[in-house]
Parts: structure tokens; C-alpha cells; sequence
């Protein structure tokens, strides 16, 4: 009996990787070759980029009928969810897309993102675990706790209370708090309580999670969330090595580290050593983001993954990390004053354009943002990711405000997560 299901599972194995392939699915097979073939037509404006990328998240949220928005779509059959199309709610990605839409509500004068965001923010506390805590994966894969996605969905509902006032969000920010305080260990890292979707040791990218504690502590008056922030940065920052390399800092290759996690640490200390008022760990993460500045290509590519020299580890590109770091070094501009941070901004924002599809007739692929460039890369393969298209929201906003003189007025009121 084993052997047959053995056998069964690697036919279906077989039959999946088959049907994966853009031979077999011309949506993806198309676009690939658009991205082979030199990519997207760019605008030097902003706003042309900017509204199809919200109206992509729009329907992403419409996806799923439920306020949740849809992890992403899946230009091919893809082998994991097996399906095409629209995937299920991610908790985790909503989480912090709340703040880009109150934030693009404002932006823009458009309200009817602020009212997406306050019912996704519901949402989250309807989802919200007993112990304070978010689950890991996409809704239906279970109710597992994970640190990481408390820690982002507590940004979401941090500017939903400060937006609208609602208590609600207040108490559920609050409670995810006193979770991850209580998970913590005594040297500040988080071991236990980390998603069972990602490698459970390497989660320097945690970072990210200590910025969101000290924030909800800072706007609540809890110290005890402060503290447990300052010992988690202060660990990460005593990690980062001379040259910027933050080890153990992916959720699958810790010898070659995702660009999009290593942007993760990197906020997580700026902003976090900005909040705590450390400049010793702010400092770590400048050095991170100094060094893949370092790295930005002339056309404006960055590698996917990272050897600890900085040598690229693969020829793809990781469009939500590029999308990451422009976000990390306008804000090292505005909080360090330091008009250096800005040099790359420009070419990698323009390839970032260049990758987005603005003209297709599928709502799925048109606006969106890839997880990789070409589209057949490893992160994200043959998928458009709703934290791509978020992150990229949030650079072409930084970006606008920046060009219209009003980005360093309103410097300490970012709540783009």
C-alpha cells in the first residue's frame, strides 16, 4: 500500500510540474516573453503605476469575497495551491497593506481606501487566535501561531486605531503584543512560535517583528513591549557583520538569503533603532542597506539572493525586495537627513515599472507586481504577490512626496509598514 501511494505521489509530482509549465499556460508563457524580450513600457509619472497598483489590490481583496485579500495569482497552474488564478487570504500581507491604503486614501483623496482597510482590519480581529497571536499561512491551511505574522498584522491594526479611532483595533494590537512578549526569550530572539512555513532557526528577519512591538508600545504606553523591542534589535544589530551581512536572515536558504528578507531586518532596525532612539541600531541596519546600494546594476537590477560578500547567488530578481529596499533608503534619507541614500532610488525604481503590466485584459496579471523578473524565477515563480504590489505602492508614494517637497514634513506620521 505505501508503495503505491508512493508511486501515486510521484505521478501526480509529474503531472504537476507538466502542467506548471508556460508551454501549458499561455498567460504565463506570454508575459515571460515579454520579460525576456526587454519588459514594459515606463511612465515617467508615477500616478499611471501607482493607480494600477492599487486597483490590483483592490481586486485582489474582491478576490476573496471576504476582506482578507488574496495572496496573489498564479499566472500558471501552480503545483502548491493547484489551482490558477486568485489564491486564498493571506492574514499575514493584509496585515500591513492596511496602513498603505490609509495612507493612499490621503495620498490621493481617495477614500475608498481607507474603507478597505477598516474592513480588513476587521477582519484581522476576527481571525485573531485566543492567545493574542496570527496564524501562519493562508487562510485554510490551518490556525498555527507565527511570530512573524503577528508582528505585521499589528502594524495594520496599529494605523487602523489611529485612523479611525476604533477601540478594537487598539485591544487586538495590544493583545498580539502581550503574545509575543510572552514567546520571547531572554536573549530577545524569538525561537518558539515561529511559522511552521518557514525554517524555524534563521529568522533574524524578526526584526521586523521587534519594530512593530516597539511601535504598538510606544503608542500605548506599554514599556514591557518597548523592552522586549530594544532586546530583539539590540541581538540582530550585535549579528550584523562589518561588511552588513545579517546571517541567518531567510526563510529557506540561510547561506543565500532572500533580498526580500534581508529588507525585512533592515526596516525593522532603522525604524526600530528610530522608535527606541538607538543609534547604534539604526546604525547596523544603515550598514545592511550601504551595502546592497552597492549592488544596484545600471539598469537598475539587484540580485535575488546574496552570498555573504555580496556576490549575487542567482541570476533572478526579487521584485518585492527591490520594491523593499527603494522604501528603506528614502527613509534613511528622511530620518539621517543624508541625501546619498537617494542615488539608487531613481534606476531601480524605473526597472520596477518596467516589470508591471498595465495593459493586460486578465484583472489578475494587469497592475500587479511579479514575485521575480524574469517570471519564471525560483521566489514567487510564475506568480504575482499582493506584498509586491504593496511594497511598490508604498515606494511610488514615498517617491511622489519626495518630488512634491512634502515627504520630510511628514517624516515621524509614516505608517507605510
Amino acid at each position: 500500500m505505501a508503495a503505491n501511494r508512493s508511486v501515486l505521489g510521484k505521478a501526480r509530482s509529474l503531472v504537476d510540474l507538466a502542467r506548471a509549465h508556460p508551454a501549458m499556460n499561455r498567460l504565463a508563457r506570454v508575459e515571460l516573453a515579454v520579460d525576456r524580450a526587454g519588459r514594459h513600457p515606463v511612465d515617467a509619472d508615477h500616478i499611471p503605476h501607482l493607480s494600477e497598483a492599487l486597483a490590483w489590490l483592490g481586486r485582489a481583496q474582491d478576490a476573496t469575497g471576504s476582506g482578507g485579500v488574496a495572496r496573489g495569482f498564479s499566472l500558471a497552474w501552480n503545483p502548491y495551491f493547484r489551482s490558477f488564478g486568485w489564491q486564498a487570504a493571506y492574514p499575514e500581507t493584509t496585515g500591513y497593506i492596511i496602513p498603505t491604503w490609509l495612507e493612499a486614501a490621503v495620498e490621493l483623496e481617495q477614500p475608498e481606501w481607507a474603507e478597505r482597510a477598516r474592513r480588513a482590519a476587521h477582519w484581522e480581529c476576527d481571525l485573531q487566535l485566543e492567545t493574542g497571536a496570527v496564524q501562519g499561512g493562508v487562510v485554510g491551511e490551518g490556525r498555527s501561531p507565527a511570530v512573524f505574522n503577528t508582528g505585521q498584522v499589528m502594524f495594520g491594526w496599529l494605523a487602523a486605531w489611529e485612523a479611525s479611532g476604533e477601540q478594537r483595533f487598539a485591544d487586538a494590537a495590544e493583545r498580539a503584543g502581550r503574545w509575543l512578549v510572552e514567546v520571547q526569550e531572554s536573549d530577545g530572539l524569538w525561537r518558539k512560535g515561529n511559522s511552521r512555513f518557514a525554517l524555524a532557526a534563521p529568522t533574524l528577519y524578526n526584526a521586523r517583528v521587534a519594530w512593530a512591538l516597539a511601535e504598538v508600545g510606544a503608542a500605548l504606553g506599554q514599556r514591557p513591549f518597548l523592552d522586549g523591542a530594544r532586546r530583539n534589535l539590540r541581538a540582530v544589530a550585535a549579528a550584523v557583520d562589518g561588511n552588513g551581512w545579517i546571517p541567518n536572515c531567510c526563510l529557506t536558504d540561510p547561506d543565500a538569503p532572500l533580498l526580500h528578507t534581508l529588507a525585512y531586518a533592515v526596516r525593522g532596525l532603522l525604524e526600530g533603532g528610530r522608535v527606541l532612539e538607538d543609534e547604534a541600531i539604526l546604525a547596523a541596519g544603515a550598514r545592511t542597506a550601504r551595502a546592497l546600494a552597492a549592488t544596484v546594476r545600471p539598469d537598475g537590477r539587484m540580485p535575488g539572493r546574496y552570498r555573504s560578500d555580496w556576490q549575487p547567488a542567482v541570476d533572478w530578481s526579487c521584485l518585492t525586495g527591490q520594491a523593499q529596499s527603494v522604501n528603506n533608503w528614502i527613509r534613511l534619507h528622511l530620518i539621517t537627513g543624508e541625501p546619498s541614500w537617494l542615488e539608487p532610488v531613481p534606476s531601480v525604481l524605473a526597472f520596477l515599472k518596467s516589470t508591471q503590466n498595465r495593459v493586460s485584459a486578465e484583472g489578475g496579471l494587469r497592475g500587479g507586481i511579479k514575485g521575480s523578473w524574469p517570471l519564471d524565477g525560483d521566489y514567487g515563480r510564475f506568480e504575482l504577490l499582493n506584498w509586491a504590489a504593496k511594497y511598490f505602492v508604498d515606494a511610488l508614494i514615498r517617491a511622489r512626496q519626495l518630488d512634491g517637497g512634502r515627504a520630510a514634513a511628514r517624516a515621524s506620521a509614516f505608517r507605510l509598514a
